[in-house]
């Protein structure tokens, strides 16, 4: 009779019973790397906005590696072969996928660009060459093959590492159902779409066939998958409070790097030892104070100049260029609109994010026939399509302004329009008549009208 392995079972508010392996998978969640997680909220500042939305990267992490090994049993079912260190370092990299993360690391990262992204090879690379977490992994015999699927090294097969970081994957499942219920809203998918995976020449795909015959209950589940992450887009992570406050931290962030800041000094920070450690090294300076005081109290910023995907899409590439990608760039058009509204120092903040929303998830690799798997964007469907174009609208072009003075929001508005010399679409955003028009409009066409952003600054702002 085969011995079973010593387990470990924990209790998910999103999954019900999670089990783990007590010898390898609790050796790692017992590690301090992991354990920081705790304190490392998933959603960053959403919690200013739907209360509740405290859950943690650590939540999370437990919550991936619990659905990748249901993707892995339910490939073992079909007949996919995986060996038992193959699906020990599947279920440890998904574990250890967020050990990099520091606090607000979206926001920091992808939305301000003041720092790599947290999966850069060289940042995991660096994280596991050192600590409890490579000691452990080192002691099972596994650090190789885990560092492999996290960094994405060639070699191997890749729907091991597919199932922890493709495009649908253990930790989209897993975010998409635990932001919903944190956030309060009533969405989950179809626990059915764990029976889709399969594996074709050695790449994680989705079986919406059966016999050569499309399953339209697979193809409509999966494309459910798409709005589900629409929703959450469009209601959490997008939404303009929550980007206001990830705003005002990263600048508060932002000027810290300006006086000595190093992203080494918060890799082992929580997020509230993120304030306190600020606090006591930047205090000082009356702008970061007011700043870190502001968000803590949740005075937010208030939207005084909003642009999006009508201005057109070459001036929303100068936009994105000019202050997505330039810290310098930004950080002129704050302190010309301060100037020009009689702003102070730090009351104003612009965000511009990037290009990249044009839902990856639609490039899931499907098989509808017996033949070679499609991407979903391929095959013409007009939800899909739709859905594309909806997630593409969110990009929002921000200038954020603080609200302690009655006429600043006005003011800065003014400024703001003055600076990049583009129609305010605030109040149509406001009126819904932003939506009611966006079908019939043509951002191209009525983008070439409009001059390029910046060129109503006047010389002294230069």
């Amino acid at each position: 009779m085969a011995k079973t392995r010593p387990e470990k079972l924990i209790r998910d508010a999103v999954h019900g019973d999670m089990v783990f392996d007590s010898r390898t998978e609790m050796a790692v969640i017992d590690t301090p790397e992991v354990q920081r997680l705790r304190g490392v909220k998933q959603l960053g500042t959403a919690s200013l906005v739907y209360p509740t939305a405290t859950h943690t990267r650590f939540d999370h992490s437990l919550g991936t590696c619990w659905i990748a090994k249901r993707i892995l049993a339910g490939l073992r079912e079909k007949g996919v072969r995986a060996s038992d260190e193959e699906r020990e370092a599947v279920a440890l990299a998904a574990l250890l996928h967020d050990v990099t993360h520091i606090p607000f690391g979206h926001t920091f990262e992808d939305e301000r660009r003041l720092f790599e992204r947290h999966d850069a090879p060289e940042r995991v690379r660096a994280f596991l060459a050192r600590g409890q977490a490579a000691k452990v992994l080192r002691s099972l015999g596994s650090h190789d093959a885990v560092l492999s699927i996290l960094t994405g090294r060639r070699g191997g097969r890749p729907f091991l590492r597919q199932i922890v970081a493709g495009t649908i994957c253990a930790d989209l499942l897993d975010y998409l159902a635990r932001d919903a219920l944190f956030c309060g809203l009533s969405q989950r998918y179809d626990e059915r779409i764990f029976r889709y995976f399969s594996v074709v020449d050695g790449e994680l795909v989705l079986e919406a066939q059966k016999d050569g015959i499309v399953r339209a209950d697979a193809l409509s589940e999966i494309v459910n998958l798409l709005r589900l992450r629409y929703f959450l887009s469009e209601r959490v992570y997008f939404h303009h409070a929550k980007t206001a406050s990830g705003a005002m931290v990263s600048k508060a962030v932002e000027l810290c790097l300006a006086r000595g800041l190093t992203l080494a000094d918060l890799f082992p920070l929580k997020d509230e030892g993120l304030f306190q450690y600020l606090r006591a090294r930047f205090g000082r300076d009356r702008t970061i104070e007011k700043l870190l005081d502001r968000i803590e109290t949740r005075r937010i910023y208030k939207r005084a100049y909003v642009l999006t995907r009508k201005v057109g899409e070459a001036l929303q590439g100068s936009l994105i260029e000019r202050y997505h990608a330039d810290r310098a760039g930004r950080e002129k058009a704050e302190a010309a609109i301060e100037r020009r509204g009689k702003l102070e120092k730090g009351d104003v903040v612009v965000y511009c994010p990037s290009a990249g929303m044009s839902l990856k998830e639609a490039e899931v690799p499907l098989r509808l026939s017996a033949g070679r798997p499609r991407p979903l964007s391929e095959l013409g469907l007009p939800e899909v399509e739709e859905l594309r174009q909806k997630h593409r609208n969110l990009w929002k072009f921000y200038v954020f302004v603080s609200p302690e003075r009655p006429e600043a929001v006005r003011d800065a508005a003014r400024a703001a329009e003055e600076y990049f010399a583009l129609p305010n679409e605030l109040v149509s955003l406001q009126s819904g008549q932003s939506y009611l028009s966006w079908a019939g409009s043509e951002p191209e066409r009525a983008g070439a009208r409009m001059r390029d952003p910046g060129q109503g600054a006047t010389p002294d702002e230069g």
